[in-house]
Parts: structure tokens; sequence; C-alpha cells
């Protein structure tokens, strides 16, 4: 029996960004052995829920637009090769306040940061006050007094479709996937990495990990420094309008109310079968583990969610919840991707690349690493995201 080769890079963790590194690096000819202590796309971490919202205009940071573009485009792609729809174009809302703070993802006049990315990067987009916003989308019951910025590109993309597409393409290529197993512990030396299951022990020249809210426990050192895991909440509260919600008629939206990084929420139209609106917010003081997190979503998370964000704001919705869903966020310490070689072991790369608006970067970080790691020159540059900048 012809013996095994040893992978070129062993990719820990399947979800958001290890399927999509996995993908990549298969289809450039690597020899790839993935590991997941779960069997992807599951509902155990990050990556489900149905719908994640993609813009092209990242008010995050001009640093993300080219991995968003290169992204939407590797989303056809895929389309093309799996046969299934991955990427709905819905257009896109970001609404808040004219006057005062407005702060999200921990950068302040979010809307305004938005339209300057666009215009930097020549992203089709329109500048909107209240009243036309509510002429053209009657869904939103606006104060009147808000500035809204609208990209007609920006949509939903499906996480769980885009993830096991990525995992089909990876098999294809000749990828090893081996689900349902849990990494113990990941050793770089000199010559590569040794990486210990409750299975067994591997060997391959690189590992990449890209573990998600399991990444803090698993790396520890500066990561568990710079990374919190944090739960959050997704409700699909029923309308009584449903077609004010379809997804010809309803873009995506962020909406800011107020001056705090929680007095927000977003939504998407009904374009996942749930039945109901699909809304969420983001809560930042309580911390927890993936082994720990509670998964279930009480009455009142559900009445405080409405009250607090929907009511008043979103026309026909009402409180019924028809379904919910808890999810985990890894957040860093600036809400900035981390995507660096470990700083003792150079042979292992560690991506957290999430902080709540990771996943439509995730096809283009993958194929940019992917590039990296083989040596092929043209990626994007991937210097921003180190974790030289919190000082090791």
């Amino acid at each position: 029996m012809t013996p095994t080769p040893s992978p070129d890079v062993i990719v820990i963790g399947l979800g958001a960004f290890g399927s999509a590194v996995a993908c990549q690096l298969a289809a450039r000819g690597a020899r790839v052995l993935g590991i997941d202590r779960h069997a992807p796309p599951h509902d155990r971490g990050s990556s489900h829920g149905a719908t994640r919202i993609t813009r092209l205009a990242v008010g995050e940071g001009a640093q993300y637009v080219p991995l968003v573009q290169r992204s939407h485009a590797l989303w056809r792609l895929l389309e093309a090769e799996c046969g299934e729809p991955l990427y709905t174009a819905t257009g896109e809302l970001v609404m808040g306040p004219s006057k005062g703070p407005v702060q999200h993802h921990g950068k302040p006049d979010f809307v305004r940061r938005t339209i300057a990315v666009a215009q930097q990067h020549g992203i089709a987009h329109e500048v909107l006050h209240a009243p036309e916003v509510m002429a053209r989308f009657p869904q939103f019951m606006l104060r009147g007094d808000e500035l809204a910025y609208y990209e007609p590109a920006a949509g939903v993309l499906r996480p769980e479709r885009c993830i096991a597409a990525q995992l089909a393409v990876a098999r294809r290529h000749g990828a090893r996937l081996q689900l349902n197993e849990a990494v113990l512990s990941i050793d770089g030396k000199p010559t590569g990495v040794t990486v210990r299951t409750d299975r067994g022990t591997y060997a391959a020249a690189r590992a990449v990990i890209t573990a998600g809210p399991w990444l803090p426990g698993l790396v520890g050192g500066a990561y568990a420094r710079q990374l919190r895991v944090m739960r959050q909440v997704l409700h699909w509260f029923r309308p009584t309008e449903p077609a004010l919600y379809a997804p010809e008629r309803s873009p995506v939206f962020i909406w800011m109310h107020g001056r705090s990084d929680e007095d927000y929420f977003y939504g998407f139209p009904m374009i996942d079968g749930h039945g109901g609106v699909k809304v969420a917010t983001e809560q930042y003081a309580d911390t927890t583990t993936p082994g720990s997190m509670d998964r279930q979503v009480s009455a009142g998370e559900q009445a405080r969610m409405f009250e607090a964000h929907v009511a008043g704001r979103l026309r026909s919705v009402t409180p019924e919840a028809v379904h919910t869903a808890a999810c985990l966020y890894t957040v860093s310490s600036d809400s900035g991707f981390i995507v660096d070689a470990h700083p003792t072991q150079p042979h292992v790369t560690v991506v957290s690349a999430c902080s709540g608006h990771g996943f439509k970067h995730s096809a283009g970080l993958g194929e940019a690493l992917a590039q990296q790691l083989m040596g092929q020159a043209g990626g994007v540059d991937l210097g921003a995201f180190s974790l030289a900048r919190f000082g090791r």
C-alpha cells in the first residue's frame, strides 16, 4: 500500500475562513489536511444563521475593501461551480443620526466613514436623507433627521452554503477533510508543524489556525490577551405585511439610533425561509466560551430586542418571534482582524478575522492567504492585520 503523503498545510477549523483557505490552497495544488471538531457547516460557532450582510464600502476601514471586492468575484465563481446561489444583491442602507457622535465596531461617525470609503474606492452609492429613505423604502420609520448611505451592490450571503461550496471544491482538488476531530495541541518547530488531535498526530510543513471562538483557548498567549469571545443573538420576527420585506423591495440594513456601539441593529429581507424578518444587535459586555455558551434564546431576550430596537422602526413587524439562534463573535481589542505568523512559531499562521464583520471578507482572505503561503505574487496585502500592532 502506498503511504499517504504528508500534507503541505494543515488547516485547523473549517468555518468561514478555514473553508476558504482550504479551498484556495487545494485549488493551487497544495496537499491540504483540514481538521474540524464538528462537521461544518454547523451551528456551534460563528458561521450559521442562514444570512450575512456583504457590503463593498466598509466603514471599519479602507484596508478591508480589496478583500471584499475580491470576495464578491469569488462568490460568483463559486456559484457557477456549485450551481446554487450564494450571494444576492439586495442593496444596503447604513443609517444614523445626521448630527452627534455615532459609533459602530469601534469606529466613530460610521455613516460618513462609509461614504468616504465609497468615494475613495469609486464604489457606486447614493447619499440619502430621511424623507428620501422613507419614500423609497416605506418599511423603515425614521425620526426625520437621519443620514443614510445606499449601496446597490451590497446584499446577502448564505454562510452555510458558502462553507459547503468551498469545502466541496477543496475535496475535488484532493484536500483531506477530517471532521468531528478535536485538535489538542499545535507544536511549531524550525522544520515544520506537529498537530495532535483526539485521534492521532499529524505533521506538515505549515499549519493555519482558523478556529474562530476556539482559537484563544487553543493558541493562548498574545491571542488570548487580545481576543474575547462574545455570545450574540439572532431573532426572526413575524411581519403583518411580508411583501414589504421581500428581497426585491427591502435592502439589508445597519441602523445606528444611539451613541454607543450597542445602540444599533441590523437586518435582512425575508430571504432565508424562516418566515420572519431577521434582526440582531451586538453586545460587548459579557464573555463566554464555546463550551459554556447558552445556546437557548429566552423570551425575555426576544422582548428586549423588540422593544429596544425594532418597535417604532420597522413597519408591520410584530413582537412574535418565529425563530431565534445564538452564535459566537471572536472580538479583537480594536475590532480588527488578526492575520499573522505566530510570534514564536513561524510555520504557524493564525487567523482571527471576525469581530462581527468578517464573513463577507472570507473568500478574498482565503485566496490572499493561500497566495502568500505558496509564495505567489499579486495577492491582497494583509500587512494591516498584523499582530504587531498590539505590541505583542
